[in-house]
């Protein structure tokens, strides 16, 4: 089992940054990937970035390519997400992910089995 708890989400202006956490606690492999989504509602859940646990491969959304940059600690079991130049339409609930088998299929959410609970962001145009 893999817990995920998020944090750092809140109420931003435009032109702003935040930096979501990840805290993860139990089985862990070096083969797993961490990916953040986001979901607005009566809308699917968005890929946003992913990096694999070990190693420093990591894939984006063309929409927040070059404003957010997706990095772990190891020491710490924590996964960041951090968001400069943030856009009204980067508001959702940002959710962290964890799946194994690497990097396949990182942008499918059926793929994902561990979930966080979520943490809202909004940003004020």
């Amino acid at each position: 089992q893999v817990q995920l708890v998020e944090s750092g989400g809140g109420l931003v202006q435009a032109g702003g940054s935040l930096r979501l956490s990840c805290a993860v606690s139990g089985r862990t492999f070096s083969s797993n990937a961490m990916g953040w989504f986001r979901q607005n509602p009566g809308k699917e859940r968005e890929f946003v970035a992913v990096i694999i646990w070990s190693g420093d491969s990591t894939y984006y959304a063309d929409s927040v390519k070059g404003r957010f940059t997706i990095s772990r600690d190891n020491p710490k079991n924590t996964v960041y997400l951090q968001m400069n130049s943030l856009k009204p339409e980067d508001t959702a609930v940002y959710y962290c992910a964890a799946k194994s088998g690497g990097i396949f299929g990182y942008g499918n959410p059926r793929l994902y089995t561990y979930w966080g609970q979520g943490t809202q962001v909004t940003v004020s145009s």
